[in-house]
């Protein structure tokens, strides 16, 4: 799995993407109001409306999400020549970076959702749209002000929501246009027609989608893989990445499988999330973000804007933020009890992955502590750290230590990407820890006789080994704690 680190600084290179948009968008209005009564006409709420809000939808909130995310942003698409797409045009010109080249058409209604919303519940989606495919004439402007675009773009996304621009003629020379300029392609689906998407890079349909392009059962996640490669194969696209609601997302692409467990911590509204998705993947690969870290990112995403209300978007801070809360949940999940860890242990050996122990006070983490920590971790394929608790610190070195609490000193541990796991006890030695995690290597400093390493012989029994780490000279704990009273001298 991707780090937090690295998916920051991959979070931060969004701001420098270049996309082109493609896709049919939409007005979103959202009237809010109270219902507290049942109409006396029929067995329906009375909505008591208080105000109003419309913002860009469909494509246009991909394109919304891109600008949110600080990407330069070409959004092409069709609007009516009517009130609503002037407004729709206002909104989108209003997005910092975003370019809206909207083709208006006479006659064609723009599309317009509009949900009633009452006590942070919807009761009620009115859409006014047409679903017509457009004609020659306008498929060819939008054929040209995209394909002109792409010459200063990264990436290409077709938003296909079924309302007739991408229909079975332009998808295709707009997936012909940006292969021939070496882009990316990043495709949200729709319909039962996947062929109409052949050679793009990547498909994001959701669950239901995959089900009804490819014709089979999608219930767990085995059968979401099968289908999703199904559609790999039919479709003749480089990956597709299948969004799964509360169960995550699946990248799905011929060197293997990944999948991302889902990050929201609460759900209040998923509408819109498939956009959020999307543009952040398409970004991704724009700035020249990996594959896989680029559908991590979008993953993080997600699980930001379904717990806020509305057809809301995500900027790079938000990511941030949220991958900085998710390295500070990943450290403190690594502290964990000597029953789990030997549970953790044993997958990992089941696995094939040898398993190496070592153990102290690590009070104020020096130089000294850092070679230890990765002499152990180079001598097998996980780490396990034993941490001495408050009480067997304070038996073991005096009046005064620890200095931090084992808590604090456990997170800092935790923090290194040299440890895999850390594990408090309370005893003097480790050795009954030693015992229940049974780890093929046993690593202490060199200080150390291999004769007074507490738990050489019962690893030494089983056939594991005991090495005993170079100290990098000049560091002592104590000796910091000394100077740190006054008194110049290690205790």
């Amino acid at each position: 799995m991707t780090d937090a680190a690295a998916l920051e600084t991959h979070a931060r290179a969004l701001a420098g993407a270049a996309v082109v948009c493609v896709g049919d968008t939409m007005l979103d209005r959202f009237v809010y109001g109270a219902a507290d009564r049942i109409s006396p006409e029929a067995p329906i709420p009375v909505v008591r409306i208080e105000r109003e809000t419309t913002m860009p939808g469909g494509a246009g909130n991909v394109a919304r999400n891109l600008a949110a995310l600080g990407a330069r942003t070409a959004f092409v698409s069709v609007v009516g020549d009517d009130a609503e797409g002037f407004l729709l045009g206002g909104q989108l010109d209003a997005e910092p970076g975003l370019t809206p080249c909207l083709k208006r058409v006479g006659g064609r209604p723009t599309t317009v959702k509009t949900r009633y919303v009452a006590g942070g519940q919807q009761l009620l989606r009115a859409d006014n749209e047409t679903t017509a495919v457009i004609d020659d004439t306008t498929r060819d402007a939008v054929a040209h002000r995209a394909e002109a675009a792409l010459a200063d773009a990264g990436a290409l996304i077709l938003s296909d929501y079924h309302k007739g621009v991408l229909d079975a003629a332009l998808a295709p020379r707009l997936i012909e246009a940006a292969r021939a300029a070496g882009r990316p392609v990043v495709v949200d689906p729709k319909g039962r027609d996947p062929a109409r998407y052949q050679g793009a890079t990547l498909l994001t349909p959701n669950q239901r989608e995959l089900g009804a392009m490819t014709g089979r059962p999608v219930r767990d996640a085995d059968s979401v893989r099968a289908a999703g490669h199904a559609l790999r194969r039919q479709a003749g696209v480089t990956a597709v990445l299948v969004t799964r609601g509360p169960d995550g997302m699946t990248l799905l692409t011929g060197d293997g499988d990944h999948h991302f467990a889902t990050r929201a911590r609460e759900v209040y509204d998923v509408s819109g999330a498939g956009d959020t998705v999307v543009a952040t993947v398409a970004a991704g690969l724009a700035a020249g973000v990996p594959l896989e870290h680029a559908a991590a990112l979008a993953n993080r995403a997600a699980g930001i804007v379904v717990g806020r209300l509305g057809t809301a978007v995500v900027g790079v801070d938000d990511l941030v933020g949220a991958l900085h809360h998710q390295e500070m949940a990943e450290e403190e999940r690594k502290v964990v009890s000597p029953h789990a860890a030997a549970d953790q242990v044993a997958r990992w050996r089941n696995q094939g992955v040898t398993v190496a122990f070592t153990n102290g006070c690590f009070d104020l983490l020096h130089p000294g502590h850092v070679s230890l920590l990765r002499h152990a971790r180079q001598s097998a394929g996980r780490l396990v750290v034993g941490l001495n608790s408050d009480a067997s610190v304070a038996r073991l070195k005096g009046e005064g230590r620890p200095v931090q609490a084992e808590a604090a000193r456990a997170l800092v541990l935790a923090s290194l990407a040299a440890v895999d796991l850390v594990v408090i006890f309370d005893a003097d030695t480790p050795l009954s820890l030693i015992q229940t995690l049974h780890p093929d290597v046993l690593v202490k400093g060199a200080d150390y006789a291999l004769d007074n390493v507490v738990g050489a012989d019962h690893v030494h029994a089983y056939g594991g080994r005991v090495e005993l780490a170079p100290l990098a000279e000049g560091y002592s704990t104590s000796a910091i704690v000394a100077r740190g009273n006054g008194s110049g001298t290690a205790d």
